[in-house]
This record gives structure tokens, C-alpha cells and sequence, in this order.
């Protein structure tokens, strides 16, 4: 499978929202469980949401209730909509699939205060 590519990043104010995409050129559920993960500088790079091939979503508890993730099958695409950003949301994203071996370029997000 052709490693997915994120996009949608960029910069916007707190109480703002963004949406990410992850998009693959063939099935995007073909190595199962889809994640968006995030790093800061520094830090682990942390698991903020998940979606299964059935559609069951978790999420980290920072992210609860401000983040949604979605699959879309027909395009290829996993989503990340993101609202209420806080400036701790700062981070590169990326996508991948919980099994996978290999992390793409993310995507910046920058929330500024």
C-alpha cells in the first residue's frame, strides 16, 4: 500500500477549526485500523484518534469531544475535523494506519493564542 499523504494543516487561532485529510491511492482501510497521530518537538509522538474498518472511533482523552474522525471508503480518505483548537494542539499530524511500519510527512498545525 502506498503510504497515505496528510494535508489540511496550517495555522488559525484558538476557538478556530481545521480539518484534515489523509488520502490514499488505493484502499485506505487495507492494512485496518486508521490513526491520526501528533508530535510537538521534543515529545513522543502521541495517538490522538482511531477508526476501524467497522467505523469505531476512540480518542485521546485531550482530544475528547473536539475531535472527530471520519472514513470515507469511496475516496480513499480519512478525516480529522478539529474544532475548539487550543494552542496545545500545536503539533505535526500524521496518518497511518495503526499497523503500518512507516509515517508520512504530516501535516503543521498551528494554533496561536
Amino acid at each position: 500500500q502506498v503510504q497515505p499523504v496528510e494535508s489540511g494543516g496550517g495555522m488559525v487561532q484558538a476557538g478556530g477549526s481545521l480539518r484534515l485529510s489523509c488520502a490514499a491511492s488505493g484502499n485506505i482501510f487495507g492494512f485496518g485500523t486508521m490513526g491520526w497521530y501528533r508530535q510537538v518537538p521534543g515529545k513522543q509522538r502521541e495517538l490522538v484518534a482511531r477508526i476501524s474498518t467497522t467505523g469505531s472511533t476512540t480518542y485521546a482523552d485531550a482530544v475528547k469531544g473536539r475531535f472527530t474522525i471520519s472514513g470515507n471508503t469511496a475516496k480513499n480518505t480519512v478525516y480529522l475535523q478539529m474544532n475548539s483548537l487550543k494552542p496545545e494542539d500545536t503539533a505535526v499530524y500524521y496518518c497511518k494506519a495503526i499497523a503500518a511500519l512507516y509515517w508520512g510527512q504530516g501535516t503543521q498545525v498551528t494554533v496561536s493564542s
